[in-house]
């Protein structure tokens, strides 16, 4: 059975280059390991959702937690699941959609104070649209 584990962080040097990096290493070692998610993203907030075998989700928190890019990672929930929710990406990328918290709720907490539900439906409710970019 698969597990899904959500994280928050705050991007550090954000700009398009170092989304291009973080997304192709991820791509490179999620498709090497079996792992799939997808990456919310701007210049404030990282949402990632990964899914995959415990143990290789584990590892990949792992090097993210150690990766300079991020900082005040706040995993959200983990937990095994029947059914992914992305089992064709290896991590799709999508900007932070207008029905998600705004930057002034990100500052104030919104993240941090966040139910399991609430962020569970996101990444439910992101798998439902269309990818604003193509799949990878």
């Amino acid at each position: 059975m698969p597990m899904q584990l959500i994280y928050a962080s705050r991007p550090f040097g954000f700009d398009d280059l170092a989304l291009t990096g973080i997304l192709a290493t991820a791509r490179r070692n999620n498709a090497r390991d079996g792992i799939t998610g997808a990456l919310i993203c701007r210049e404030d907030l990282y949402l990632q959702l990964l899914e995959g075998g415990s143990d290789l989700v584990a590892q990949a928190f792992s090097r993210i937690e150690r990766d300079d890019r991020h900082t005040d990672i706040v995993k959200l929930w983990s937990g095994e699941v029947e059914d992914r929710l992305f089992p064709d990406w290896a991590m799709r990328h999508d900007r932070v959609r207008s029905w998600m918290w705004t930057a002034t709720e990100v500052s104030a907490g919104a993240v941090a104070n966040a139910s399991t539900d609430e962020v569970l439906s996101i990444f439910r409710k992101l798998s439902s649209e269309p990818a604003e970019t193509p799949q990878i």
